[in-house]
């Protein structure tokens, strides 16, 4: 195995008005999330993989992301939530229920 988790951050938009997670700023999440999973050391071969996604189908609950091979699904509000999902997912393997959907 190449990556021991792999998560994808829903960075859908869309243009008619409807809801979707990129309203949320998602990508910015997206980035920032990457750059603390580097800074943590998680990622990298062996470590955690993170990458954007298109549309997730989860818009009523978004911003969302999915955490692999669990297949955990998270939404979150901020920078602090997705904090949370990394120091306790990604590095320690343990679902952060809150965030669950």
């Amino acid at each position: 195995m190449h990556f021991k988790r792999h998560v994808f951050f829903c960075t859908n938009q869309r243009d008619n008005g409807r809801g979707c997670c990129q309203r949320f700023g998602a990508s910015e999440v997206r980035d920032y999330a990457k750059q603390r999973v580097k800074a943590r050391g998680l990622s990298g071969k062996n470590g955690v993989r993170v990458n954007s996604a298109g549309c997730l189908d989860r818009c009523s609950e978004g911003p969302v992301l999915v955490v692999y091979p669990e297949g955990t699904w998270y939404q979150y509000v901020d920078k602090e939530d997705v904090d949370e999902i990394i120091d306790e997912h990604l590095a320690h393997g343990r679902v952060v229920e809150r965030l669950k959907i």
